[in-house]
C-alpha cells in the first residue's frame, strides 16, 4: 500500500512539474524579445547565444512538459528539466553574487517579473529535488 501512495506522489509531482515548466515556457514563447532581454540581463551569453536560448529554451521547456505527462520519453524529459534547474541555479547565484538587479525571467516577462533573490533559490532548489524525485522513480519503474 505504501507503495502505491508513493506512486500517486510521483504522478502528482510529475503533471505538477510538468505544467510548472508548459506554463513558464508559453510565457516565452508568447515575447520572446523580452524574455531575451532576461536572459542578457545575466551577461553570461554572447548575444548570438542569447538570441538562440531565448527561442529554443521555451519550446524546449514546454516540450519536456508534456512528455512528462503523455510521453514515452519521460526519462530524458525529466533528465533535460532536472540539467535546467540546475543551471538556472548557476545563472541565479551567479547573478546574485555579482550584485545584479534582475528579474529572473524563470515566468513572467513582464515588468511584474519576480526578481532574482534567495526566494528563487529556494524555490529552484525544490524544484530540482522534484525533478530528481520523478526521474529516480523513471530509473527504477520497470519498462
Amino acid at each position: 500500500m505504501k507503495s502505491r501512495k508513493w506512486d500517486y506522489f510521483i504522478l502528482i509531482l510529475s503533471w505538477l512539474i510538468a505544467v510548472t515548466f508548459i506554463f513558464a515556457g508559453v510565457g516565452k514563447i508568447i515575447n520572446p524579445e523580452k524574455f531575451a532581454v532576461d536572459i542578457d540581463n545575466y551577461r553570461m551569453l554572447p548575444y548570438l547565444f542569447v538570441t538562440i536560448t531565448a527561442v529554443v529554451l521555451p519550446w524546449l521547456e514546454v516540450l519536456c512538459g508534456l512528455v512528462l505527462i503523455f510521453g514515452k520519453w519521460k526519462k530524458g524529459a525529466a533528465l533535460i528539466l532536472l540539467a535546467l534547474s540546475f543551471i538556472f541555479f548557476v545563472a541565479i547565484s551567479s547573478a546574485m553574487i555579482r550584485g545584479l538587479d534582475i528579474s529572473c525571467g524563470c515566468f513572467a516577462v513582464s515588468s511584474e517579473a519576480i526578481k532574482i533573490g534567495y526566494t528563487r533559490l529556494v524555490e529552484d532548489v525544490i524544484l530540482f529535488g522534484a525533478i530528481l524525485l520523478i526521474y529516480l522513480k523513471i530509473l527504477r519503474t520497470p519498462h
